[in-house]
């Protein structure tokens, strides 16, 4: 279900727009393997026909497959724009596109969503990432008895 309405219905009164953008309607290519879209876009919004075009706010949710960045563990992350507003002009340079009578909100609900993705998903704040690997207890090398290549340098003495 698209997120479109029409302007003649606008002019006699008040409209409320409630549902969800599937997740080929948002069509969010992150290019990003740590975030993935695979719910669907939820939205209840209120548009009011204002002097300078179209009054939109409300609500928008969706629901991210993360994999955290630091720890490599997969969680949801939720996103939620409690308050979003937003004013489409009708006319001029800024203006949404308009076609016969109707806009489409698609295209703006998946910009604004896409500008609070995270840039680094983090399982929780205070994610301390990957458990570090115990210390070799040995101090010889792994390579099987071979010198490093620093060994010689260890040897080197300064005045």
């Amino acid at each position: 279900m698209s997120a479109r309405f029409s302007l003649s219905q606008l002019e006699v009164r008040n409209l409320t727009l409630q549902g969800e953008l599937s997740v080929e309607e948002l069509d969010i290519v992150t290019g990003d393997a740590m975030l993935q879209v695979r719910q669907p876009l939820l939205y209840d919004i209120e548009l009011e026909k204002v002097e300078a075009g179209v009054f939109a706010h409300g609500r928008l949710a969706l629901r991210l497959d993360c994999c955290c960045v630091r720890c490599l563990k997969e969680f949801v992350l939720e996103l939620e724009l409690a308050d979003w507003s937003r004013l489409l002009p009708l006319s001029g340079e800024e203006a949404v596109p308009v076609e016969k009578d109707v806009v489409d909100l698609t295209p703006i609900l998946r910009e604004d969503m896409l500008l609070v993705f995270p840039q680094h998903p983090l399982c929780e704040p205070g994610c301390g990432g990957l458990p570090q690997q115990e210390q070799m207890k040995s101090s010889q090398p792994a390579t099987g008895g071979v010198n490093s290549p620093w060994s010689v340098l260890d040897q080197l003495k300064l005045k």
